[in-house]
């Protein structure tokens, strides 16, 4: 994949000089505020957004002695009026710079992963236990905690037998999107198949959400090198994103020269914009950080270092999670000693990393940060 553009090489524009230079000065009263060095004049004006909006919890004219840090501070609050006409920012920025990351959930059943396909056949599927629906309401009562909003996709299987589950998603203020109608791998497909199963799903899907579908997802990330027809076929389908192209180099899927930043995809028939998960750039590669299983495996700071990383390029990351990744009590099944650890390694950690993460960044839908995003194109 090539660069063509004249833009910025992350595929976003950099705000306005006069507005970096205010953020960064709000940064250095957080600094002092944290050190309860903070001037009478920064707290002062601080207690004046906290008395006015209640933005921290407080009640009004609640006396504020210092920021705890800069994403309570009320001054951090302080939405910016937007980026400068004319000018593409990422997400929704405040005096502090902060910028809102993606949340995104992939609906589907505990027994719909790719790794259990050898073993469990799709015919079977309705003779197991569903468990789906549970762990979707802890994630949406964990997300309204926070005050965070997502994109949920949604395998169209699932919505099928469980409509009001995509109701109630959509209903608490979420972005609904596909995750293909059965899980089936791109690599598995043909091109008529894959247009199918790709519309079947966004006619069920914006059926239930009363809402547009325009986000998509493959399976297992499975758009790899070879398999880029399956973007002209989301064109045609009518959708507006993927997020479907992992730029890391694994066993499977993976596509490994590809942008690590949100940016447009030209194709031969028109463009689409392409939300790649996060990783992190060390050791001359790109390590997988976006969530899953790296999520649970591996140390928490990975994950944190990652979406630091992209503030600092001004960029929202994309974090993943599937509803079976918080339920330790699923039931298992017979499989290598590899696929066990991948799928039921780390489940009891991984709630408690989720409240954790939501407590150190914000987080936002897709679709509301796709307006922003730049003219910068790449061809595959």
């Amino acid at each position: 994949m090539s660069a063509s553009t004249a833009a910025s090489a992350s595929g976003f524009a950099w705000m306005s000089d006069r507005m970096a230079m205010r953020i960064a000065a709000q940064a250095v009263s957080h600094r002092q505020c944290q050190s309860g060095g903070a001037s009478a004049a920064h707290v002062e004006a601080c207690q004046r957004v906290v008395s006015a909006g209640h933005r921290d919890g407080r009640p009004a004219g609640a006396p504020v002695r210092r920021c705890v840090d800069a994403t309570q501070c009320g001054m951090a609050r302080v939405r910016l009026s937007g980026f400068l006409p004319g000018s593409a920012g990422t997400g929704v920025a405040t005096l502090s710079g902060v910028i809102r990351h993606h949340f995104t959930v992939d609906v589907e059943e505990y027994f719909q992963v790719s790794a259990f396909e050898s073993r469990l056949r799709r015919a079977d599927w309705d003779r197991f236990e569903s468990r789906v629906g549970g762990s979707v309401d802890q994630l949406l009562d964990l997300l309204a905690r926070h005050e965070a909003r997502a994109t949920f996709f949604v395998v169209g299987w699932v919505a099928e037998r469980q409509p009001n589950l995509v109701r109630r998603i959509a209903l608490a203020g979420h972005e609904i999107a596909s995750h293909s109608w059965d899980h089936a791998r791109v690599t598995d497909q043909s091109p008529p198949a894959f247009r199918d199963s790709v519309r079947r799903a966004k006619y069920v899907l914006e059926e239930l959400a009363g809402a547009p579908v325009i986000g998509f997802r493959a399976p297992s990330f499975s758009i790899v090198p070879g398999r880029e027809w399956a973007l002209d076929v989301l064109i045609e389908e009518g959708y507006r994103y993927d997020s479907s192209l992992f730029p890391v180099r694994r066993s499977g899927y993976g596509y490994a020269n590809g942008h690590r930043d949100p940016h447009w995809l030209e194709r031969p028939i028109g463009r689409i914009a392409e939300v790649p998960p996060t990783t992190l750039r060390r050791w001359g590669a790109n390590l997988p950080a976006g969530g899953g299983a790296y999520f649970r495996l591996l140390p928490y700071a990975l994950v944190r270092a990652a979406l630091r990383d992209c503030e600092r390029r001004r960029a929202p990351g994309t974090f993943y999670i599937h509803p079976w990744e918080i339920d330790p009590e699923q039931p298992r099944f017979g499989v290598s000693w590899l696929t066990r650890l991948r799928h039921y390694g780390g489940l009891h950690r991984t709630l408690p990393r989720l409240e954790r993460l939501l407590g150190e960044f914000r987080f936002t839908a897709i679709a509301d940060t796709l307006p922003r995003l730049s003219g910068a194109l790449a061809r595959v």
